[in-house]
Formats: C-alpha cells, sequence, structure tokens
C-alpha cells in the first residue's frame, strides 16, 4: 500500500475535521471540502483511512488492541516492564471506566469511523467525468469496509454504541450528542457494509501499487466473523465456505512463512496492518514490547507477557511447528555472542532485520487470514448441523496437518458437538496467539465461559461485567445522552 507524505498530510487534515468542525466553516473543513474533487485525491484520502488502523505509537493495531483488551484474557499480562497503572490495572482486572486505554480506544475508534464517513460521504459528490466510477465504488466501499470494521471492534468491546453515519461537521448538540444503539441494531450497520463491500474487487485483481487494501475477500471472511459472533451459524458457515470455494486463498506450506516479511500479503493473508520499519516510523511495535529484555543488544520491552498460570506454553504439543514461531526460550546476543536462556517469551512478529531496534518491525499483523476462515466454517458446521459433521473434520484437520500435528479425525473420529466446540477453540487458541483474538473468543461464549476461564487461570477478579468494557468516564462527561452500561455502574 502506498506510504507517501501527501498521505501523511491528509491525515492531518481528516482528523482536524473530525474534531474541530464549527458551523463558521473553519479551515479543516473549507480544506476538506476542496480535497475532494477528483480520483487522485479521493484515492489518496481512503489510503490514508487505512492509517487509522495502525498509527504510530499505541494505535489500534499497533499494540492498543494488546495493552488495552488482551490483557484481561488468560494468555496475557502486564510485563515486568509495564508500569503504566491503567495497562496492569486491565491486566489485573481492576481497570474502571477512568481506564485511558479505554477511551483511547473509544476515541480512536470514532475518530478512524469518521474518516470513512467522510470518504462515504463526499465521493459521490465529485463529478463525473474527474473519477471513473468504478474506482467511485470501490473506494466508497473499501470505507464501508473499515467502517464496519472499527464498528464490529466496537460493539464486542463496549455492547451498545453511538451509531455516526455521516461526517461530523459542526460542534452543534445534535451533530456530537448521539445516544447509543442497541447491539442488534450496530451489526445490521456492519453486515449492511460489509455486503456493499463484498462488490469489491476480488484480491486477485488488485495490482501491485494496491496490495493490503480491503477486497471482497477481505468483506466475506469478515462478514463470516460477524454472523459467527451473533452465532448465526448457517450463514457464517455458508459464508465461510464461499471464501474456501473461490480458492483465493490458502494455507502456506510452513507456518512461519505467515509473519516472514518477505510473504508478507501472500496467498494466506486476507486483510492485514501492514507495517513497514524505519519508513515513517511505522514499525510493528509489538516485537519490541514482547522482544526479552534480558539479551545484550536486543533491547526489548518486555511489557508484554504470557500468563504462566493459563498454560498457553504448555498447550503445544513438542511437536507443533507453531511453538517455536510463536515462543522463543533462547537467543544469542548480538552484542556479546553469548546464548541467553529465559522463559518462554512471544515472538511472532521479531524482525530479525532490525535486531537492535525491535519496534521497527516490518512484520505485518493478520487481522484475518484464511487459517481463521477454515476454524470459522469448522466451528459454524459444527453448530449448525450440532454433531461435527465430516467438513467440519476436514477445515479444522486442515489447520492441524500444517502445524504437524495428529488430525483430529484420527485421533478423535466422534466427537460430541460440545467437546469438538472445545476442540475448535483451543485451535484458535493456539493458531491465532498475539493476534487479537483471544479476548474475542472468551467473551463471545458469555460471561460464565468467560469467569470460569480466567479463575482457573489465576485471575480470580473476572466477573460477568468484563465481557464488556465500561464506556469511557471521558466520554459520559461530554455526551449527556450516553449512559453507562448497568453492570459498570458502582
Amino acid at each position: 500500500m502506498k506510504r507517501t507524505s501527501e498521505i501523511f498530510f491528509f491525515i492531518l487534515i481528516l482528523s482536524s475535521g473530525a474534531c474541530s468542525s464549527l458551523d463558521e466553516e473553519p479551515a479543516s473543513q473549507l480544506v476538506t471540502e476542496q480535497f475532494y474533487q477528483n480520483e487522485q485525491q479521493a484515492t489518496a484520502a481512503v489510503t490514508a483511512s487505512y492509517r487509522k488502523l495502525y498509527e504510530t505509537g499505541q494505535s489500534l493495531y499497533n499494540s492498543l488492541f494488546q495493552i488495552g483488551v488482551e490483557m484481561a484474557t488468560d494468555d496475557y499480562e502486564a510485563g515486568p516492564r509495564a508500569r503504566n497503572a491503567h495497562v496492569r490495572a486491565i491486566s489485573g482486572l481492576t481497570h474502571d471506566a477512568s481506564n485511558d486505554r479505554m477511551e483511547q480506544l473509544w476515541k480512536q475508534s470514532y475518530d478512524a469511523i469518521n474518516t470513512s464517513n467522510i470518504a462515504i460521504d463526499r465521493i459521490p459528490l465529485i463529478p463525473a467525468g474527474k473519477i471513473s466510477e468504478n474506482i467511485r465504488a470501490r473506494l466508497i466501499n473499501e470505507s464501508k469496509f473499515l467502517r464496519a470494521l472499527h464498528y464490529f471492534n466496537l460493539v464486542r468491546w463496549f455492547g451498545d454504541v453511538p451509531i455516526v453515519l455521516h461526517e461530523t461537521t459542526s460542534f452543534s448538540p445534535e451533530a456530537l450528542y448521539v445516544a447509543k444503539s442497541p447491539a442488534a441494531d450496530v451489526y445490521q450497520q456492519i453486515i449492511k457494509d460489509l455486503r456493499d463491500a463484498e462488490n469489491l474487487p476480488a484480491p486477485n485483481e488488485y495490482g501491485s501499487a494496491d496490495i493490503g487494501r480491503a477486497s471482497a475477500g477481505s468483506a466475506k471472511s469478515l462478514l463470516a466473523k460477524v454472523y459467527l459472533t451473533q452465532q448465526d451459524w448457517p450463514n457464517a458457515a455458508a459464508k465461510s465456505k464461499e471464501v474456501i470455494d473461490k480458492h483465493w486463498y490458502g494455507l502456506f506450506e510452513n507456518f512461519g512463512d505467515v509473519f516472514e516479511v518477505s510473504k508478507k500479503n501472500g496467498k494466506e493473508h486476507i486483510f492485514s496492518a501492514q507495517f513497514q520499519g524505519n519508513a515513517g516510523y511505522q514499525g510493528n511495535s509489538l516485537a519490541s514490547r514482547s522482544a526479552p529484555n534480558e539479551v545484550p543488544g536486543i533491547n526489548g520491552d518486555y511489557a508484554d507477557a504470557i500468563h504462566k498460570q493459563g498454560g498457553l506454553y504448555e498447550s503445544f504439543a513438542e511437536t507443533d511447528t507453531r511453538r517455536s514461531v510463536t515462543f522463543i526460550t533462547q537467543m544469542v546476543s548480538p552484542t556479546d555472542g553469548r546464548l541467553y536462556t529465559f522463559e518462554p517469551h512471544l515472538h511472532k512478529y521479531y524482525d530479525p532485520a532490525v535486531v537492535g531496534n525491535p519496534g521497527q518491525s516490518s512484520r505485518n499483523l493478520p487481522i484475518i487470514r484464511y487459517a481463521e476462515v477454515l476454524l470459522i466454517y469448522a466451528e459454524a458446521l459444527n453448530e449448525q448441523h450440532q454433531t461435527p459433521t465430516s467438513g467440519a473434520y476436514d477445515a479444522i484437520d486442515e489447520v492441524r496437518q500444517r502445524a504437524g500435528i495428529p488430525l483430529l479425525r484420527n485421533i478423535a473420529p466422534s466427537l460430541s458437538v460440545n467437546d469438538f466446540r472445545d476442540s475448535v477453540f483451543q485451535e484458535r487458541r493456539k493458531e491465532l496467539v498475539f493476534e487479537y483474538q483471544r479476548w474475542f473468543d472468551l467473551v463471545r461464549r458469555g460471561p460464565d465461559y468467560y469467569v470460569k476461564t480466567l479463575k482457573a487461570a489465576g485471575k480470580t477478579l473476572a466477573a460477568p461485567k468484563h465481557i464488556h468494557f465500561p464506556t469511557p468516564q471521558r466520554e459520559l462527561n461530554l455526551n449527556p445522552k450516553l449512559k453507562q452500561d448497568p453492570l459498570w455502574v458502582n
């Protein structure tokens, strides 16, 4: 995907349009209006909106998910060098509405949604002849895909949330004070946007300059995941099967290739956060946050750690090829040449090209990849038919075969619906470590499952309210129409 100084500039324009749009038509608003005049400008603006996923610092897919969400699971905890009290509170399940990570999840998501709304509102107004109709439709549907992705995150994190579908252009109470909509309505909007986005080009129709953009495959795959989250098993099965049958994607032969810089945006990658170290400071900060600080010359932060009592590392068979890619237990120091051994550290995003500066890792972060589509299909079929069908076994075993572990149909050919469900969840846990999936998987099985799992892992403060996060207090103070989730009152 393109990264130019032009894009950096227009991110600032679009963001300021979201925050400072006054009725008097301030300069930022005028610039936004003047910008959407032709195809080149519209393309640059939508390209810039992808940056909302992984901007520098603690942005949504550049570590905010991890420190704001995944810490509240059985697999992760704040590492020894995670000194921020808000992060440690989430790890220990003592967070509340004043937590600044909750605030950033909300704020950055709505900022990104407003950027997409601007594109959706303004691109249709570009005069005919100034933009090709194919590109017009594509850019609008890309923006709808991104808006759907952000709302999908918001509704899973917070439950009922405000639905805003148009550019914020004033500070009037009508524009700024929007009440929450029921989660069911939010899901309806997500599905509507993704159905439109299914009209995007197929992934193999994009040229090299547009690699990394949302495609029809991205929309269909995310839609399958939305249906799965809603427990709409027939639609989840049908949509994931549609992706499988298109043959747009496939598994890499080696699990490690999923994270190799040279294999970025390859056949398994459906949609990813794009990172490029030492280029506008867009490195994947998870590499630094998880890297060991015990090894001279590595300069790791060790702020993201495995929660030992959860047994994540031990859940992998010794023959599972995913284990040595996901974790590391020893490294040779680039400074003194000695071999250092330590407790398992997360390792998926460590980039050997930037040994002394792991925060500049160029490894992408998968938002959805083909292995997950296979697991969605396996789970949905099992739930739809209330028994693990042959197709369900085939799908999960395609993932297990790549991992080098025995096929499930060979070691447990007659599982009950409940046992097969647990097998899929365990496979998701091991396949998708450190990919921002664990919290979502735990909470979509309900409060009883979430609480039981976390208490078994020693996080004894887990409670039913933790399947959502509190509405940030700052938002409650600013918007009189917002109400706190009842479970988080007092």
